[in-house]
């Protein structure tokens, strides 16, 4: 991917460089990241260095937004790069592999997809790999690429209604919709019933195809209470889906 894409990384890398360590909350959820706000609906949408697509990848796994967490992580990952010799677009492939999901879901993340025997499919010995040697074959994304809050929380993707959020929905599809462009079918797996809501959004809108989407998929947060069930529910079914596709 061409580093004319990186624009907003080649505004605020320098920014990132400068702050002080250990990173702060207050460091990075600050006036100087602050992408957009709606002050009526209590959101505010920040920058974060998520914008590297691996066009190449034969699955997609998508979440709502970055979370704090994350976003903190991808801050520190471009911090260890000051006085290294690297390319941005090196930089940014190292914040994906280092901040997707990082944590507890990405845990649960994996458990879940080698259950679902994805990675025979994929040549590899576990999806574990996919966040590590195998990074080739994943784009780890989400529907609204930068961090957002409601009420200075992280945003869920249920309150406010995401599709019926202008500045939300908006973002979705110029950001979202625009990256699946650059992927060649790959195989999205949704985390969640919002993320299915949205691409299901989109299908209808006719800014991508649906077939490829592994619906059923649970939300893998440890605060997700509905998780195991819905799995169980929807286990076979998926099982099936991916089956097909790689068929």
């Amino acid at each position: 991917m061409s580093i004319a894409s990186y624009s907003k990384f080649d505004t605020y890398k320098n920014f990132i460089l400068s702050l002080p360590s250990p990173l702060e909350e207050e460091s990075i959820l600050s006036q100087q990241f602050l992408l957009e706000k709606d002050e009526k609906r209590k959101l505010e949408i920040y920058y974060a260095p998520f914008e590297h697509i691996n066009e190449k990848a034969k699955i997609v796994i998508a979440g709502i937004t970055p979370g704090l967490h994350q976003m903190k992580v991808s801050y520190q990952t471009v911090m260890d790069f000051k006085d290294k010799e690297a390319t941005d677009e090196e930089i940014l492939h190292q914040v994906k592999k280092n901040s997707s999901f990082e944590g507890t879901m990405r845990k649960n993340l994996i458990t879940m997809l080698d259950e679902l025997q994805l990675h025979t499919y994929l040549g590899i010995s576990s999806t574990s790999d996919l966040f590590t040697t195998a990074s080739n074959l994943v784009q780890t994304t989400s529907i609204i690429t930068y961090p957002v809050f409601y009420n200075r929380k992280n945003y869920s993707g249920s309150t406010p209604n995401l599709l019926k959020t202008e500045i939300l929905k908006r973002h979705v599809i110029e950001n979202f919709a625009k990256e699946l462009e650059k992927l060649n079918q790959a195989l999205i797996i949704p985390l969640g019933v919002n993320v299915e809501k949205a691409l299901a959004y989109l299908a209808e809108n006719n800014y991508m195809n649906a077939d490829g989407v592994l619906n059923g998929f649970p939300h893998p947060s440890g605060g997700n209470g509905h998780r195991h069930r819905q799995y169980a529910e929807n286990k076979e079914e998926m099982k099936q889906k991916i089956k097909k596709y790689f068929k």
